[in-house]
């Protein structure tokens, strides 16, 4: 796990941060949180907004300036931003301003602040998302703000439903990648993959809202999912019993 993520497990409690709550921060401009980073993980639509900002196919984004990789604990294709030159920059960042600033990550347009999926005590459901401040070696302090400030200077809603449906798509497609793997052979879930990452990531119109097509997407991927399944079970999945 990236040392990042590790702090922010180990310290979550204590950097959990009410929307109304005020920190101060100031983004000076220096480069340091777009170098020797390795977790700016993008969400498709993350990569559907690139795509769109640099009038480029979303595969093409992918080929340019991603790692595409199957996730070790999720099983599904993830998309990381590949760092470049020695210092293991942002493929973005130009000098020490950011060349997609308008349509930068999530990740990236809320920093210093961090989101997570909050779930009820006693149910897996998710009921909101939770904000936290991470620790920060740049910037200064003069200007202060509340979380729902921030989050509106960014034009992200407090509740993002999109944030939400991914990582609930996330959930539901993890727990079918790895039930399929039980009854599938390296082959087929190959395939599996391809299929998943093309729908998931790249068949989006860029002309059109990417909300809609996303609900679509992600109801079809979990059908196509139960089918695939449907098919190891009755021997096509190469795996025998």
């Amino acid at each position: 796990m990236d040392n990042r993520l590790e702090e922010i497990a180990e310290n979550y409690d204590i950097m959990k941060i009410g929307l109304d709550d005020k920190f101060r921060f100031h983004c000076t401009m220096c480069g340091r949180c777009c170098r020797d980073r390795h977790d700016i993980l993008l969400s498709p639509y993350d990569l559907f907004r690139i795509a769109v900002g640099l009038d480029m196919k979303p595969l093409e984004v992918c080929k340019r300036y991603c790692h595409v990789y199957v996730g070790e604990a999720s099983r599904i294709p993830i998309v990381r931003l590949l760092p470049v030159g020695v210092d293991e920059r942002c493929p973005f960042l130009r000098g020490n301003r950011c060349s997609v600033n308008s349509f930068k990550p999530n990740v990236c347009a809320l920093f210093p602040l961090g989101r997570a999926i909050c779930y009820s005590a006693d149910s897996t459901e998710q009921n909101q998302c939770d904000y936290i401040l991470q620790p920060v070696n740049c910037g200064d302090k003069r200007k202060t703000y509340t979380v729902r400030e921030w989050l509106a200077g960014a034009n992200i809603p407090v509740e993002d439903p999109i944030f939400l449906g991914w990582h609930r798509l996330i959930a539901d497609l993890s727990s079918r990648m790895l039930a399929l793997e039980k009854v599938s052979d390296l082959n087929f879930m190959a395939k599996v993959v391809e299929v998943v990452f093309n729908k998931l990531y790249l068949s989006y119109d860029l002309m059109k809202g990417f909300e809609g097509q996303f609900n679509k997407a992600s109801k079809k991927i979990i059908k196509k999912m139960d089918d695939f399944f449907a098919a190891a079970k009755k021997g096509l999945g190469g795996k025998s019993e």
